[in-house]
């Protein structure tokens, strides 16, 4: 098998550019996640069951769903109600966002669920009110314990916009289909396109990796 690395060389700006992309609409759509993500997990965990009912059918309509299926109904048949032309852009970051907030929405209730209950009763028994104990006491120690699944999502979420490339999103793996049209070539533009995926979701498994080993150095202080 011959590689032609010219290939590689002609569509390497364009592979940059994908990949910053890449990067950013992972970004936006675990920040969009988090913020959706804690609302969602602090509804469903509500004692009032017709509050937590919209809740739970949401995560279970977006985690019970194929990502690809959310993104093309997201594209077209949400965002041309609000946009005179779809955006596969920004239909790519709503899509990822409602996506991860099912996802981070169930890891934030287990984190908080993990916390010992007397916690609560202690802020209580303080004089806090539920919100002041859950914003002071419980979320600070909930939000150590949730950041290892978090940096496991947002690395899923790396791999998962690649599906931006059937909306024509000009992501990552777009410019590797782009590249294989062209020069009618597999192998070169998407062993590039794999490699740089790799360097990516290892990047941020040292990075994450790393912030644990601190937190648990701060811990032991």
């Amino acid at each position: 098998m011959d590689f032609h690395f010219e290939i590689v060389q002609d569509y390497m700006p364009f592979f940059l550019k994908g990949m910053a992309l890449t990067v950013g609409v992972s970004l936006a759509g675990v920040l969009i996640g988090l913020l959706l993500g804690l609302l969602i997990a602090l509804g469903k965990m509500s004692s009032n069951q017709w509050v937590r009912l919209p809740f739970n059918i949401y995560i279970n309509v977006f985690r019970g769903t194929p990502l690809l299926v959310q993104l093309l109904i997201i594209h077209f048949g949400i965002v041309p109600l609000f946009m005179a032309q779809s955006n596969p852009v920004v239909s790519l970051v709503i899509g990822l966002s409602l996506n991860s907030a099912a996802y981070i929405a169930e890891i934030f209730r287990a984190g908080i669920q993990s916390i010992d209950k007397g916690q609560m009763e202690a802020a209580r028994s303080l004089g806090m009110t539920r919100v002041q104990a859950m914003k002071l006491v419980i979320l600070p120690q909930a939000v150590k314990r949730v950041i290892p699944p978090l940096g496991n999502e947002f690395i899923v979420l790396l791999k998962e916009s690649s599906l931006g490339s059937v909306l024509a999103a000009p992501e990552l793996m777009y410019w590797g289909q782009a590249a294989a049209g062209q020069y009618i070539r597999v192998w070169e533009p998407y062993l590039t396109v794999a490699l740089i995926y790799l360097v990516l979701t290892l990047s941020l498994t040292y990075l994450m990796n790393y912030i644990e080993r601190r937190m648990k150095t701060d811990d032991l202080r």
